[in-house]
């Protein structure tokens, strides 16, 4: 009997660390053993290889078997070991040469029957793979379209663990399952993308919706019922650009780790829209769960939109956790067992009515609330959290004179050419830094040195911090608010009239009170 060996990847948060699998079998009672700091569903992977490989027609020995996933002292996690575990466990029983087996990364799940079962976490899996340099990865045919996305590595996909031991058996000139032959999903039937067209009147929130799509920043609407709050929302998506390959790549391995990747799916390339309902919990949006923290709805919408409908029904703990995200565009989850790092640069839409009721708007004579729980409705809405939204919007009740049907709204393609164009100029601004969209720019670098504005169009914003009404974060995300009209306008630097229109799109004293 030899060692047997071969790898594994080891997920904590989005990266990850290379596993060496060490099997051994030993003459004794018969006996199956993993050892590493494996979790209660990896240390059950005993039971399913034993009859995975019995019920594929290549037993393991009835002897002691010692299974070692190194580094030991990294926790591991759930049953994507199973195909690796096997592997080791024929290798060393002399199933499987050993030369065909080591260096190779194996990620998948066993069936008792033998079945390679999908796995979450394929592709940050197979990034990590090749970051280490691994040339090869066996998969389940299932992922293997997700892992195929990442280049300079050469991807196997494994149907059933008897075809894999048979190709590396030299019996099989493949592992019985070629990538072009996963089939994708078929395309459920859906309705078509909204438009906004549809949206009748609101030229204001109209305009705040182009601003923020076209820097990238956050947004707070603000108005009764039926109003149009939640239709603008869902339309930001549509006037975004596609993702360029980084962030797909990164917006799809978040995907297929939360688990809702669909399986044979390819490179999500549009941004993602995230709406979480006002009763999730604080782990369902920051990302947590037992065990391995798992990425929640404000990482899934990373490089996309966050839209929080009816935002002061939010637990208050969900809101003001997304002012760390919203500022260094990362989360961090901390358990016992180490932390884990999600990527959640996103932009947040938040919508909410004027009061419990939502008739508190213009005169607000109709309403039935108290004055007490008019302030304490929005009040839920903490000030460092709004000081983190650049633009804050009254949306009023639709008038009938909008509704004529003659009076109809540029259109989702039409908006969306001038956003492609607004952030084309930033990309070639910024060109040589990491930063894109204008809402991503530090505030100190706008402040000074080439990007600093004439101190008579700062005027404003400087009298604003004097008096006490703006904080400098509230100053910064106005200079970018700024940079993004004067985009829009075609101007090669903000003046005195967008720094000002700027600050009154940030001004909440309608809005928050």
């Amino acid at each position: 009997m030899t060692l047997g060996r071969t790898q594994c990847i080891a997920l904590s948060g989005i990266d990850g660390h290379v596993v060496d699998v060490e099997a051994d079998v030993a003459n004794g009672l018969p006996a199956f053993t993993i050892t590493g700091l494996p979790d209660t569903s990896l240390g059950e992977a005993r039971d399913r290889v034993r009859a995975a490989c019995a019920n594929s027609g290549v037993a393991i020995p009835a002897r002691r078997i010692t299974v070692n996933l190194s580094p030991a002292s990294l926790p591991k996690a759930g049953t994507g070991f199973d195909l690796a575990v096997a592997i080791a466990v024929l290798v060393a029983g002399e199933v499987v040469p050993e030369r065909r087996a080591a260096g190779v990364v194996h990620l998948g799940e066993l069936g008792l029957d033998g079945q390679v079962r999908a796995v979450r976490g394929v592709l940050p899996a197979v990034l990590v793979a090749a970051r280490a340099g691994i040339e090869h990865v066996v998969v389940p045919a299932a992922n293997a379209r997700e892992a195929a996305l990442v280049p300079g590595v050469a991807v196997h996909a494994a149907g059933t663990l008897g075809a894999l031991v048979a190709f590396y058996r030299g019996e099989t000139s493949d592992t019985g399952v070629d990538i072009a032959d996963v089939e994708p999903p078929p395309a459920a039937p859906g309705q078509p993308a909204p438009d906004l067209s549809d949206v009748i009147g609101q030229r204001d929130a109209r305009a705040a919706v182009e601003i923020a799509a076209a820097g990238g920043h956050n947004l707070f609407l603000v108005g009764p019922p039926g109003s149009g709050k939640t239709m603008l929302a869902c339309r930001l998506p549509g006037l975004l650009p596609d993702l360029d390959v980084e962030a797909a790549l990164e917006v799809t391995a978040v995907h297929s780790l939360a688990g809702v990747l669909p399986r044979g799916s390819g490179l999500l390339t549009r941004p993602p829209f995230i709406d979480p309902h006002h009763t999730a919990s604080p782990a369902s949006v920051v990302g947590g769960g037992s065990g391995v923290p798992r990425p929640g709805a404000a990482s899934r919408a990373h490089h996309g939109v966050l839209f929080m409908d009816e935002a002061p029904e939010f637990d208050t703990r969900v809101l003001d956790a997304l002012r760390q995200p919203l500022e260094v565009g990362e989360l961090v989850i901390a358990r016992a067992g180490g932390v884990a790092r999600y990527p959640a640069r996103f932009q947040l839409v938040l919508a909410a009515n004027p009061c419990p009721c939502g008739r508190a708007s213009g005169a607000g004579t109709d309403c039935t609330c108290t004055p007490m729980a008019r302030r304490r409705y929005l009040h839920r809405l903490s000030g460092p959290l709004l000081d983190r939204v650049d633009l804050q919007v009254q949306v009023l009740s639709v008038t009938r004179a909008a509704m004529d049907p003659d009076a109809v709204g540029e259109s989702t393609a039409t908006v969306a050419a001038r956003v492609a164009r607004a952030r084309e100029i930033q990309r070639e601004r910024w060109a040589g830094t990491p930063w894109r969209p204008n809402a991503q720019v530090p505030g100190r670098d706008l402040r000074r040195g080439r990007w600093r504005l004439a101190p008579g169009a700062t005027h404003l914003l400087d009298r604003g911090v004097e008096r006490g009404l703006l904080t400098v974060r509230g100053y910064d995300r106005t200079l970018r608010c700024a940079w993004t009209l004067a985009d829009l306008a075609g101007r090669s630097a903000p003046g005195a009239d967008d720094v000002s229109a700027a600050y009154a799109l940030r001004d909440s004293g309608s809005v928050a009170t």
